[in-house]
């Protein structure tokens, strides 16, 4: 009995449909408008409770995606020094909770066919939108990478892709220093993975290096014993000549030339700058002190053949 019910039921329905298209079929195009106008119209006032559902539903996942964020940085910071990587993962679920929350709004508007459209053209479009932002991409998976990398974090001194400063943010896209000048160098990322990195800041030890030379009359064990001492003497840290490195490294054009080097805790470019100033400084009071010649470049000319040489008298003789 119910299957007949069912076929009666579909038939009428089919037949209403074919009356339905016949009338539509017979109007004019001001009649057709307001069909299509009137049709929307009794749409919308029946989907309107669903359609405030669903930016109901925006609205509080919205708010849900901030209150996320917020609370995964918080727990991410709390655990890990890196900032940006906080920023990161919570920027990454607050996306996750809001395309959540757009999925819902689209059921409850019962558009699970438009939903369906998306997650099949998520693939093609994720193609050719990779394609076309290859350069930004590959900055922003070298920031995620370089985010996590322990032995790279904010506040460092490094030497990268020739600059050297602090470094002051590691962004998703690129990496800020500061220099000693105080200029702000920005970085992409790319370059920063493809290229060595010098980080200072991983040990708080750095060797200070000063290269200097003496005149070819002085004593050069005396010269050794004088720089030594001059760095013991004005280095808290350096106990003993045994800390401090020295050795001649050749015979210049003016002078015997030597290498003098010492570690030192530093933990920047600019401490190292102030410290190889100061031991320049104290090296140039002692030899000056001890009578030790720095000598200036000079040049020395030799003739080998005799000029010949006519006074005035004898010219203005010749002259007559």
């Amino acid at each position: 009995m119910s299957l007949i019910q069912q076929s009666t039921t579909e038939t009428v329905e089919a037949a209403k449909a074919v009356a339905e298209q016949e009338a539509i079929a017979d109007m004019n195009t001001t009649e057709l408008i307001l069909y299509q106008l009137e049709s929307w119209y009794e749409t919308l006032v029946t989907n309107l409770p669903n359609l405030a559902v669903a930016i109901i539903v925006l609205i509080v996942t919205y708010f849900i995606s901030k209150w996320v964020s917020r609370g995964v940085q918080n727990l991410v910071s709390s655990r890990v020094n890196q900032v940006s990587v906080g920023k990161l993962i919570g920027k990454v679920s607050a996306a996750i909770v809001i395309i959540g929350g757009i999925f819902i709004a689209l059921n409850v508007m019962e558009l699970n066919d438009t939903v369906q459209a998306i997650i099949a053209g998520a693939g093609v479009s994720g193609l050719v939108i990779g394609l076309a932002l290859q350069g930004t991409l590959s900055n922003t998976l070298s920031g995620v990478h370089l985010s996590f990398r322990k032995m790279v974090s904010v506040g460092n001194w490094v030497e990268t892709n020739g600059y050297e400063g602090e470094i002051i943010s590691i962004d998703l896209n690129k990496f800020i220093l500061r220099e000693a000048d105080n200029n702000t160098v920005i970085i992409p990322n790319k370059m920063i993975m493809d290229n060595p990195l010098k980080n200072y800041g991983l040990t708080k030890t750095m060797r200070v290096i000063i290269n200097c030379g003496v005149g070819y009359e002085s004593d050069l064990e005396h010269v050794r014993e004088v720089a030594k001492q001059a760095i013991v003497d004005s280095f808290d840290q350096i106990k003993s000549k045994d800390e401090v490195e020295f050795f001649y490294r050749e015979f210049g054009d003016s002078s015997i030339n030597f290498m003098l080097r010492f570690y030192y805790d530093i933990e920047n470019g600019i401490q190292k700058l102030i410290n190889t100033s100061e031991a320049i400084i104290v090296i140039k009071k002692a030899f000056d002190k001890e009578g030790i010649n720095i000598p200036f470049p000079i040049r020395t000319l030799q003739f080998d053949n005799k000029l010949q040489t006519v006074s005035a008298n004898e010219g203005s003789s010749t002259k007559e």
